[in-house]
């Protein structure tokens, strides 16, 4: 084995460019290093206040109304519901949120902050209302009013974190825009050292020769987008560090990207979990007035059946936030929704669930088929005169089991199927993409997305669909308990 040969000239002759290299080479990753830290506190900072307003929401939108309206009723007393405490909690975090943020957001949560003094001031009507015995009817006007500030109170977090994810969005733009410029300025600083070292080591232009194109080569490969290339050890011992610190760099660029593209794909998570947590009011109302005509009725039965479903809907559909379910709760909570339309449109309406038992103590993601179902019960056997049926059935295909939901509907026309494809399959899978706007494709596109995001596969739903009916299915890996441990949440 050929010892290296001694190359004390080439040190003495080259420790000055040596020097100033490494200095031209440090200042802007430390430049760079230092402004994406920044970048990145700011997007954190933007995260946390975007999280923070929406568990605001469900509070002053549902929580806070119905403690005051059982005080309006007269099932607790005004002391006792907690009101005051829940709206002083509320205004500490928005004064919390107001410390913390700048520019068009700081107006929104301003308003929003004013609008609940506004809300408290009909929290002090129901006090002395209830306190003065006025009429239950009046109250129940008040606290209808309370809903509606609550609403805009909502409305307005809503615009905030639209304003927030602006932000977040031109966080991420400038992080690509840093590592690119620090891509470039690496790639002209290495040039200019690479001229420079070529003109002091004339006399060893063999050796020098080859390690320089096999360094240029790769820096080329990295400056192109190739980030798994990696400089090779150089035989010229004065090579060697710069050889590594363009690997370090190269892995720093990996890892940022990777990063980058990992919040990005949480961001898409958190705003699915926004959509599921946004209770359709319309069902709520239409449930409640069905458990009070049954109850006037007198059909007690009735009554709790409907209560008893209603409060298994909601409770899987919140599921203590977690993402991934058992698929018997999943069934259970179909199970409910179906039992409370059946109430509703009797006759019109006929279903059928068949999922096998030995499937349902294997985990999913939740609320994949109660949209699926909604949207063919309101755009499939709603509109279709006599009414129809709906078929839910899952079949195990290998390691993965196929859900289908089938109905006997009116179908769509080969060009509404199209845009609802079109509408389905769009890109950038973010919270304006799945607007409510687009009608039917709302629930079928939330589902594919998520299906796409949490499973990882290119794949969601498949629609087929004809003047006899629309069959919707999809294909996933059935998890254990053990292979999904690691995710966001698992309800048991």
């Amino acid at each position: 084995m050929k010892s290296k040969p001694r190359m004390t000239s080439i040190i003495g002759r080259l420790a000055q460019t040596t020097r100033t290299t490494a200095v031209m080479l440090l200042v802007p990753v430390l430049v760079s290093l230092t402004m994406m830290f920044l970048t990145t506190i700011r997007y954190q900072r933007s995260m946390s206040r975007m999280e923070t307003a929406a568990n605001l929401k469900p509070i002053v939108a549902t929580q806070l109304p119905e403690q005051l309206f059982s005080v309006a009723a007269g099932r607790i007393r005004y002391e006792d519901s907690g009101v005051e405490k829940c709206l002083r909690s509320v205004n500490r975090t928005l004064e919390g949120l107001l410390e913390e943020t700048e520019g068009d957001g700081y107006l929104e949560l301003t308003v929003a902050r004013r609008t609940m003094d506004t809300l408290a001031g009909y929290l002090e009507k129901v006090r002395v209302g209830m306190a003065g015995g006025a009429p239950v009817g009046d109250m129940e006007q008040v606290v209808d009013e309370v809903r509606n500030v609550g609403d805009l109170v909502t409305d307005m977090l809503d615009d905030f974190i639209s304003v927030e994810t602006v932000g977040v969005v031109r966080s991420g733009t400038r992080i690509r825009r840093i590592v690119w410029i620090t891509a470039l300025a690496e790639a002209l600083l290495l040039v200019v050292a690479l001229i420079r070292a070529g003109s002091s080591a004339r006399n060893l232009a063999d050796t020098i020769r080859q390690s320089i194109m096999q360094l240029e080569g790769n820096v080329h490969r990295l400056t192109g987008g190739d980030l798994k290339a990696r400089v090779p050890e150089m035989e010229v011992e004065e090579l060697s560090e710069l050889a590594r610190q363009i690997n370090v760099m190269a892995n720093r660029l990996e890892t940022l990207i990777e990063r980058s593209r990992q919040e990005q794909e949480n961001l898409a998570k958190s705003e699915l979990r926004l959509l599921q947590a946004q209770i359709n009011p319309h069902f709520l109302y239409n449930t409640l007035d069905a458990i009070i005509w049954q109850a006037e009725s007198g059909k007690s039965e009735e009554v709790i059946h409907l209560t008893r479903s209603l409060s298994d809907f909601f409770r899987i559909s919140l599921s203590s936030g977690a993402d991934w379910i058992p698929l018997e709760r999943e069934v259970r909570h179909l199970s409910g929704y179906l039992s409370i339309q059946k109430t509703r449109y009797r006759d019109i309406l006929n279903y059928e669930i068949d999922i096998p038992e030995e499937l349902q103590g294997g985990y999913v993601v939740k609320l994949l088929l109660q949209p699926l179902v909604e949207n063919a019960l309101y755009h499939g056997i709603k509109t279709k005169r006599g009414g129809g049926r709906i078929r839910v059935s899952a079949a195990r295909e290998g390691e993965r089991v196929r859900f289908t939901v089938e109905d006997t509907g009116k179908g769509m026309s080969p060009e509404e199927l199209e845009r609802v494809v079109s509408v389905m399959r769009s890109d950038a899978p973010t919270l304006a993409s799945v607007a409510p706007a687009e009608g039917s494709s709302f629930g079928l596109r939330n589902v594919d997305m998520r299906i796409r995001l949490y499973y990882h596969q290119k794949e969601g739903l498949e629609i087929a669909s004809g003047g006899e009916g629309t069959r919707v299915s999809f294909s996933v890996p059935l998890r254990s308990r053990e292979e999904i441990a690691h995710d966001e949440g698992i309800s048991g």
